[in-house]
């Protein structure tokens, strides 16, 4: 290119192409922008008319570029979201003009859906980031990389704009295999593990509805590679023979998948306490404990998981970020009336 990438107006960016360019009209604004807008971005703006060559309109992302080509952006003001902002509580860990990191509580929507319109993350985010939101696909929102469920608790990172959207949903689905993404968890489940620190590697699909799952075979028609790398961290109510009544664990996940955890850790034998979906079986294992410890349990009505490590590369600095959240008080009570019970 002859020129950089530039801002022209508040609204508007121009670019002259190389005696190299080539290619899709898409393909190669996309590559221009420096990944500040994702490709489906820069094809919609396309559609919708808003990029010239040479001073004519083109509404075809397939257009071949040619070099010398002249470019106009004509980029419009990102609209209002649909879901409104909510001025909710939010526990920021931290914040800048690309991302923000926070500890979701439990009882916390992560985005709006059926039977959950309003009271999400997204609405307080909206709320909270304000003008500092500059736009997701043209929509001012926060940008969801990755989620909890509602009653899981922990660490997340959100993105502002589109580039960092785009790094931190590629780093996601990356997995952490070629970069410093990591995420941690601390589970508390029924028993102890045979083995005090291993790795589950069993497929993930649908259990026959919409939200929840269960482990399949490999050639199932919607399995997906779901791996957990777990570690005993605290045993209760240890008996002579080394088994135990229940356990913290550690969780690693190496891919993230919906329940992945809960379902895992069930597969094995040691369902979370608290899990209504898959450690309902286990809710009379409460009676074998103290009172005092049995009240704590048979009272805690949510799956004992949380967030409590993230580790991610910036997607503007390149800096490795770690954060760590300690666990929410009712699952210290919870794992403090296990010690007491020991």
């Amino acid at each position: 290119m002859n020129d950089p990438f530039k801002q022209a107006a508040a609204n508007r960016k121009v670019l002259t192409a190389g005696e190299d360019a080539a290619g899709r009209l898409d393909s190669f604004l996309t590559e221009a922008l420096s990944g500040e807008f994702s490709r489906n971005r820069i094809k919609s703006l396309i559609e919708q008319g808003a990029v010239s060559i040479n001073g004519k309109l083109v509404t075809e992302p397939k257009k071949k570029v040619q070099p010398g080509d002249h470019f106009e952006i004509d980029l419009p003001e990102p609209e209002d979201p649909e879901p409104k902002g909510e001025d909710i509580p939010l526990d920021v860990l931290y914040e800048d003009d690309h991302l923000i990191v926070l500890c979701k509580p439990a009882g916390l929507v992560v985005h709006p859906g059926a039977g959950n319109w309003t009271g999400t993350l997204v609405n307080a985010l909206i709320h909270h980031c304000g003008n500092s939101l500059s736009g997701i696909g043209g929509v001012k929102r926060p940008g969801i990389v990755h989620r909890l469920d509602k009653e899981t608790s922990g660490v997340m990172v959100v993105a502002k704009n589109d580039a960092a959207h785009r790094h931190l949903s590629d780093q996601f689905a990356d997995h952490g295999r070629t970069g410093p993404l990591e995420r941690a968890y601390r589970a508390v489940v029924w028993g102890r593990p045979r083995q005090l620190k291993g790795t589950i590697d069993a497929p993930l699909g649908r259990a026959g509805d919409r939200t929840k799952r269960a482990v399949k075979r490999e050639d199932s028609d919607d399995a997906r590679e779901a791996i957990t790398h777990y570690e005993v961290v605290e045993r209760y109510l240890e008996k002579p023979d080394g088994t135990s009544l229940a356990s913290t664990v550690e969780c690693h996940l190496e891919t993230g998948r919906t329940h992945q955890i809960r379902v895992h850790m069930a597969h094995i034998g040691h369902p979370l306490i608290g899990d209504p979906e898959y450690g309902a079986a286990f809710r009379t294992k409460a009676n074998l404990l103290p009172e005092a410890a049995k009240s704590v349990v048979s009272q805690f009505h949510r799956q004992a998981l949380h967030a409590f490590m993230l580790q991610f590369e910036h997607p503007s600095t390149g800096e490795t970020m770690h954060f760590e959240a300690p666990m929410p008080e009712d699952m210290a009570a919870l794992v403090e009336a296990l010690r007491g019970a020991t």
